[in-house]
């Protein structure tokens, strides 16, 4: 009996972890099918994939919205520019979202609180109230329709300097005080000590910037107006309203959904491990 009882807890535990990853498998399928349905639906026919959309088979399987994706449309324009802006604005936020969260977590300034607070407030406005002055801004600063327009405005974000406040102050202040007894400036102990020390929230705002800028759209409608410096965001957009073909479309618009989403989901996997990364053991006791 006293074996018994003591076997219970053991197998109720064994249980509830085949409940939990059962509920895990599922919410993971719930998640994933809309992704799977945007691939079958690529490579398939415009009647096909409007007739049986949550089909993940065809009898027919086609390449034919890819090829007039390529032929017929700008995609290669759209995803050079998606690229300059992204790489300039993931590269420029995170060395300026970086220096911004030092400054509010180690410095001690006028105005500090100050400052904080107003992060907090911009991280509470919505972005699509801010549309109209930035476009009124852009304009009078000769940016409109240009790479700096669409590059500048995006730079600094509000939630990521509070992500880098909030990692600085865990990190302890005796490696600094350290750094500084040997002679290193503020900027020499925050460029070679305490940034490398950040690893895990330097690769979050990576990703999270990459992934923000990749998938703007709003701000570039209104930075800019030339086909020239069209955005995979916009591109994409535009093929909503039938500019390829008659039909749907519904293959032609999914393929050049599937191919935006490749270069987050690379992204992604390269960082996500070392987003998991401590910075234990940097001072010992």
């Amino acid at each position: 009996m006293a074996e018994r009882v003591g076997q219970y807890p053991g197998e109720r535990r064994g249980h509830g972890w085949i409940i939990t990853l059962g509920g895990l498998i599922l919410l993971a399928l719930v998640y994933i099918f809309p992704f799977l349905v945007q691939v079958a639906n690529s490579f398939k026919s415009d009647a096909e994939a409007t007739n049986a959309g949550l089909a993940l088979w065809s009898a027919n399987w086609t390449t034919e919205a890819y090829h007039v994706l390529f032929n017929n449309s700008d995609f290669g324009l759209w995803t050079m520019n998606s690229l300059i802006v992204t790489v300039a604005v993931t590269l420029g936020r995170v060395f300026f979202v970086s220096v911004a969260g030092y400054a509010l977590a180690r410095l001690r300034f006028p105005g500090r609180s100050a400052v904080f607070v107003m992060l907090i407030a911009v991280m509470s406005v919505p972005g699509v109230v801010l549309l109209i002055p930035k476009f009124l801004v852009i304009k009078e600063l000769g940016m409109y329709d240009s790479y700096p327009g669409m590059i500048l405005p995006l730079l600094v974000d509000a939630a990521g300097v509070f992500i880098m406040k909030n990692f600085f102050e865990s990190i302890p202040v005796a490696v600094e005080e350290a750094a500084r007894i040997d002679g290193a400036g503020i900027f020499r102990t925050f460029w070679s000590i305490v940034l490398p020390m950040a690893r895990p929230a330097l690769m979050t705002i990576i990703i999270l910037s990459f992934q923000g800028s990749w998938n703007e759209l709003n701000h570039f409608i209104i930075s800019t107006q030339s086909p020239a410096l069209t955005t995979l965001t916009r591109g994409v957009a535009s093929l909503a309203s039938g500019q390829l073909s008659s039909g749907n479309q519904y293959p032609i618009k999914l393929a050049a959904a599937t191919l935006m989403t490749i270069p987050v989901a690379v992204i992604f996997f390269i960082f996500q491990k070392r987003i998991m990364n401590t910075t234990g053991g940097a001072v010992k006791d």
